[in-house]
């Protein structure tokens, strides 16, 4: 009698083992620079990798009906496995999808009718960067040229409707007594501890801005800060990309904490 796992439980095993790694490959190739981030976000990642995903759960499948038919039934729990973890993989790609549902934009910021704005230098670095435009705030998502893509209803709202809609949790930080330069040096020290870089203040703008990284596919977001006379506005944009999975509005909610408590001090 056979007692040992048959070769394609183990080899559906090996394979969904190795589905981490062709992921986390992908992500920090992408970031690196080894391929611009739409061979790896749309076509290694959503493209091969879910066919990779879907036909190692087609084996580990294949694999455990073999096993189980008759005994002794070595070597089910390894294709059993192998479906946990691509199960558990396709999950979270789920969870992806639903948040980029929930999060349709990627340009959030604390006042929808007068957003900060970023200077001249940060227009130019995105643009060397083949970012998306800069979208006005007034305009129907239809006519901009970062979400001209979107669907009808939200295409038909501005940026500014769909920001205050969306995130009605975010608003202004009272400025209260703080001077100016002072409320400047918060934010920088706030962003910082944020892990933003290339952070500085422009007097004239009274605006701080930095830059943004994630650690996967090292995707960048740029970041305004404008100190008003009585108030405090944050606005955070991506460089790529429709749906931020909520990150922009989440990075507003830490940093506003931050300057909060800071200015409490």
């Amino acid at each position: 009698m056979n007692m040992t796992t048959p070769w394609h439980a183990r080899t559906a095993f090996i394979l969904a083992l190795l589905l981490p790694i062709y992921f986390a490959t992908v992500a920090l190739g992408t970031k690196f620079g080894a391929w611009n981030w739409q061979t790896g976000l749309l076509t290694l990642t959503a493209g091969v990798g879910l066919a990779l995903m879907g036909a190692i759960a087609l084996l580990a499948t294949i694999s455990l009906v073999l096993v189980l038919r008759r005994p002794p039934r070595i070597g089910w729990s390894a294709g059993a496995g192998a479906l946990v973890i691509v199960g558990a993989m396709f999950a979270y790609l789920a969870v992806s999808a639903s948040a980029a549902g929930d999060n349709p934009i990627s340009d959030v910021a604390t006042d929808t009718a007068d957003p900060p704005q970023f200077s001249a230098a940060v227009l130019e670095a995105r643009a060397a960067d083949g970012a998306n435009p800069v979208a006005d705030y007034s305009t129907p998502l239809k006519e901009t040229e970062a979400f001209g893509e979107m669907d009808e209803p939200l295409a038909s709202q501005t940026l500014g409707q769909v920001v205050a809609e969306t995130y009605p949790d975010l608003d202004s930080i009272p400025l209260g007594e703080t001077g100016a330069e002072k409320a400047a040096n918060i934010t920088q020290l706030a962003m910082a501890e944020q892990g933003l870089t290339n952070i500085r203040y422009n007097p004239e703008m009274r605006t701080v801005e930095g830059v943004a990284e994630t650690f996967w596919f090292g995707f960048r977001d740029d970041v305004a800060v404008r100190i008003g006379d009585d108030r405090i506005d944050l606005r955070s944009v991506s460089r790529v990309g429709r749906s931020d999975l909520g990150a922009n509005a989440e990075r507003l909610r830490a940093l506003s904490a931050s300057i909060a408590g800071k200015l409490e001090d």
